[in-house]
């Protein structure tokens, strides 16, 4: 049986560069990786359920988009292999209704928001003026399970009527009214910033909201702004969703709090910043690398 480090599944093509550097900097350590792609997965799935091909982690890039690798996340789950954020893990985490309630409990500040049912469940929906009166306008109108790219997000919604038209739209989804949240302005720059989980380390970037470019965020920006609390908050969203890998969104408010504004995204968009005007800078790409491979070594040790 050939036994590799760690297998790294991916479909999306602008995943190369991350892939390639993860596969650079694992094998700089003496570490094995192995790619399962399109091309590939039947073959590769075959191979697992014939127990000749076999891995001590696995990073899945894939599942979530492809049907096609369904079969290995349940083959590797079963094996108990080191999964990089457990699926039934992700299943929770990914429900902004439910982190919604857990991160109040936690005591994470989170914007007001009204969780509304699924259009296919409840047609008729009430909400008081009262309620729309503490959301302010525009209000933001979020499914809560739909992820990636923004994708079915509001930003703009004024009337109960924008409410009514846009939960059509994914029929089988939660929403989330949210008031808008508004960054004060630190040293030139929004003080939005998108924080890194990445295998039990917390490392935080500005993230301009508006143009989605990234910004180093440097050891005296954290000492001169007192922004530490980002990286308590990030812990405890950690511990809260037991995932390896995640991001999310975290605001200074103009209320001069920290708000957590997007709650858990698992797959987060690696494009690197030499390439990308939006991508992530590669300093921090390489660092969460250098973190992965910490775990695989951890995990190849037990």
């Amino acid at each position: 049986m050939e036994k590799f480090d760690i297998a790294l599944a991916y479909t999306w093509e602008y995943d190369e560069d991350f892939i390639t550097l993860t596969e650079e900097m694992f094998h700089n350590d003496k570490l094995t990786t192995f790619l399962i792609k399109p091309f590939n997965v039947f073959e590769i799935t075959e191979r697992l359920k014939n127990r000749d091909l076999a891995f001590h982690c696995y990073l899945d890039r894939a599942s979530d988009v492809d049907d096609n690798f369904a079969e290995i996340a349940h083959i590797l789950t079963r094996r108990n292999v080191r999964i990089f954020n457990p699926y039934k893990k992700v299943h929770h985490a990914i429900d902004k209704a439910s982190m919604h309630l857990e991160f109040i409990t936690a005591g994470i500040n989170t914007p007001y928001s009204i969780i509304i049912p699924p259009f296919s469940e409840k047609e008729q929906l009430y909400i008081s003026l009262d309620d729309l009166e503490i959301l302010d306008r525009p209000f933001i109108i979020k499914p809560c399970n739909t992820t990636g790219g923004g994708m079915g997000v509001v930003t703009g919604a004024e009337t109960l009527k924008d409410v009514l038209h846009h939960r059509t739209n994914l029929n089988n989804d939660k929403y989330l009214l949210q008031e808008k949240v508004y960054p004060i302005i630190l040293n030139d720059k929004r003080s939005w910033f998108r924080c890194f989980w990445a295998f039990g380390k917390p490392i935080a970037t500005w993230w301009n909201d508006l143009t989605h470019e990234y910004t180093i965020l440097t050891k005296e920006e954290i000492d001169i702004f007192e922004l530490r609390g980002l990286f308590s908050i990030t812990r405890k969203i950690a511990k809260l969703t037991e995932l390896d890998f995640f991001s999310t969104e975290i605001v200074y408010s103009s209320k001069e709090k920290f708000v957590a504004v997007d709650y858990v995204n698992d797959q987060c968009d690696m494009r690197l910043k030499s390439k990308h005007f939006d991508g992530v800078p590669d300093e921090i790409v390489r660092q969460i690398i250098t973190n992965m491979i910490a775990e695989v070594k951890k995990q190849k040790a037990q």
